[in-house]
């Protein structure tokens, strides 16, 4: 397939796109064997269509063993045969692409797969090789060299080394399954590099990169103490020339990058969306904020100035396939997200964090920018109770069985509601069991109650693409540095509440936690998350979008 016409590669659809997040595993199974696959994603593109989004981003959909989600990856040049064959995955990007949605695929230059043929040809070379030199493997210390070569955390908890029968020691800052790459080796960057032209030239428009700022590692690979040493492997200034190498590629097919970015530090944020690097990177600090005025309108305000220098367009979302489901984290005391703060047991009020997670969804599609949708939001899935014994994720059994892991957002999706499983695929149980509640959620069931979420998500996404006020400033071509900022303006609200405007008279408005609130100045009313009062005023934890 040819690459994108240069025509196409000038519209920057990217910067206020709406993208939805498909986790092939648990999305639809068109084969019946309880795994979902590519078939499943081709025979569901109606629905997509009629949802309204603007692209489909992949979680990987690689040859892989699967001890971490697809995230280890033996293969980046072969479908998952659970999934389907790259035949079947080029036939479902044309026939995306002709309906109007384009394709994000992910890469994880991190690491790969254990059964990656680099990784198997190292431990078959033995210490010393070059075949070792694509990775990190080191000798260990102590006397007999015993003891891990530094006192690195893994991102999953505990040591991130493995040492084998001959002695070496391999790094992997994941599972044990996920060796990381030596990216001071031009092999590794070469590989990466024809990866991304191998997908672009199947016409993908975009790429995601997973864990963006860790590949690079210091190459003494030292002991390491927070706050008082520069960190090793976390946002290593090379990073920036290997995505500058990237950004040629992209730049020759139109296609973009989105980085997952996670950094505290705005300046060295903002680093990577600099003109020749990312196009854009995942907002991860408004997706964990908690559902409080003030920290969401810090959230929103330090985004936006975040990325105003390098004019770069800001990112929403609200949930993926590591976080907690909206719905359930908004009905809990601590509405918040924090890896280290999950458990289990946590009291729950479903119904409480349904009203909020509607609130939230008109909140963050009303922001300057492109936005995120994890399949399932749509129809408003709580996140679901994986019975220890079926739980996958290595999360769970890193921390000792204390964290739930990510399982709980991962259960497949419910579209039938009086068919086996709900309508995923045939007669065989899915992967991960449903709960029994999930028929309730069933797509066919929202689709036709104008007060479901799924119908609440339609009107929002339709809106989004026809009302002027959401893409003023890319039909303006204000790309310049300042271009999130400008399409914003705060207007004065009492305690609890956020109100902004956009462009061309679009209002929204937020009552997260006050006693109902008198509606800004409006023409019209064009949506809302759920009823006015009998007064005409806006509830607790309902959100409006008005023309004025």
């Amino acid at each position: 397939m040819a690459a994108n016409q240069p025509a196409e590669a000038t519209v920057e659809w990217w910067r206020d796109a709406a993208i939805y997040q498909v986790y092939v595993r648990s999305f639809a199974d068109g084969d019946g064997d309880g795994t979902g696959d590519l078939a499943g994603v081709r025979s569901r593109l109606p629905y997509l269509v009629e949802l309204g989004v603007d692209a489909l981003w992949f979680t990987p959909w690689y040859l892989s063993p699967l001890a971490d989600g697809g995230y280890d990856v033996a293969d980046y040049r072969t479908i998952d045969p659970a999934f389907g064959t790259l035949a079947e995955a080029e036939k479902l990007i044309a026939e995306a692409r002709e309906l109007g949605i384009r394709t994000i695929v992910d890469i994880v230059p991190n690491h790969v797969s254990d059964q990656h043929v680099w990784f198997r040809a190292a431990l078959a070379a033995g210490p010393g090789s070059p075949e070792r030199e694509l990775f990190h493997f080191r000798q260990g210390r102590g006397a007999d060299g015993e003891l891990p070569p530094n006192n690195w955390v893994s991102e999953f908890g505990g040591v991130p080394w493995t040492r084998l029968d001959d002695g070496d020691w391999y790094l992997h800052l994941f599972a044990t399954e996920q060796p990381d790459l030596n990216w001071a080796h031009p092999a590794v960057r070469r590989e990466h590099e024809d990866v991304l032209r191998f997908w672009f030239d199947r016409g993908v428009a975009g790429v995601r990169i997973d864990s963006a700022v860790l590949p690079a590692k210091d190459p003494g690979l030292p002991d390491f103490t927070p706050g008082v040493d520069a960190h090793p492997f976390v946002d290593r200034d090379e990073l920036h020339d290997i995505y500058r190498s990237w950004r040629a590629i992209a730049d020759e097919y139109g296609g973009i990058f989105v980085g997952e970015v996670w950094l505290p530090d705005a300046e060295r944020f903002a680093r990577y969306l600099r003109p020749d690097e990312l196009h854009t990177a995942f907002n991860l600090g408004f997706m964990s904020c908690p559902w409080d005025a003030g920290l969401l309108r810090t959230a929103i305000d330090d985004t936006l100035a975040e990325h105003a220098p390098v004019g770069a367009p800001a990112t929403w979302v609200l949930c993926n396939h590591d976080v907690t489901r909206t719905v359930t984290r908004y009905g809990r005391e601590d509405t918040g997200f924090d890896f280290a703060s999950k458990a289990f047991g946590t009291p729950t009020d479903l119904e409480l964090g349904t009203g909020r997670a509607r609130a939230a969804a008109l909140l963050s599609l009303a922001l300057p920018g492109a936005v995120y949708v994890y399949q399932g939001e749509e129809l408003g899935l709580p996140e679901a109770d994986i019975p220890r014994e079926r739980i996958e994720d290595p999360m769970h059994f890193r921390s000792g069985g204390t964290d739930p892991g990510r399982d709980g957002c991962r259960v497949p999706l419910p579209w039938t509601a009086d068919a086996p499983y709900a309508g995923f695929g045939g007669d065989t149980e899915p992967w991960l069991p449903q709960p029994e509640s999930w028929a309730k959620y069933a797509a066919d069931l929202q689709a036709g109650d104008p007060r479901s979420m799924l119908s609440l998500y339609r009107q929002a996404l339709r809106l989004r693409r026809t009302e002027p006020g959401f893409a003023a400033a890319r039909e303006s071509g204000d790309t310049e540095s300042g271009y999130a900022g400008a399409q914003l303006t705060w207007l004065p609200s009492g305690p609890g509440v956020l109100s902004f405007t956009r462009t061309d008279g679009l209002i929204c408005v937020v009552n997260l936690a006050g006693p109902p609130s008198e509606l800004p100045g409006h023409t019209s009313i064009l949506l809302t998350s759920g009823p006015l009062d009998d007064e005409g005023r806006l509830p607790q934890d309902t959100a409006a979008w008005l023309r004025s």
